[in-house]
């Protein structure tokens, strides 16, 4: 299974950018897949779920809930983020995973595959 994360840059507050995963060596639409974050010094941390293809259902770390949006597209294999509003501390490393389920989970270890992670930086 591989995990390839792309679109994270430098954005000043306030910015946008879109973050994109493609999946590829298994169903990709019979798993959940997520969104975490990593920032220096700190634990990864989750951000954004969103269940299989035919559950569809979302869920949001408290911190980026109203700014952040995830979806899939499963004819693609992509799982994107949507992060507006970004704030300096949203500046971390961010890795796409893919579940062991179908539901959302939030915990990082109950990922089953990780991809190699982009880097967001927040300018204020």
């Amino acid at each position: 299974v591989q995990l390839q994360a792309f679109g994270g840059g430098l954005v000043q507050v306030g910015g946008s950018l879109r973050l994109s995963c493609a999946a590829s060596g298994r169903t990709f639409e019979d798993y959940a897949m997520g969104w975490h974050r990593q920032a220096p010094g700190k634990e990864r941390e989750f951000v954004a779920g969103v269940s299989w293809s035919g559950g569809a259902g979302t869920y949001y770390a408290d911190s980026v809930t109203g700014r952040f949006t995830i979806s899939r597209d499963n004819a693609k294999n992509t799982v994107y983020l949507q992060m507006n509003s970004l704030k300096p501390e949203d500046t971390a490393v961010y890795y796409c995973a893919s579940g062991r389920t179908a539901n959302i989970v939030v915990l990082t270890t109950n990922y089953a595959y990780w991809g190699q992670g982009t880097q967001v930086t927040v300018s204020s």
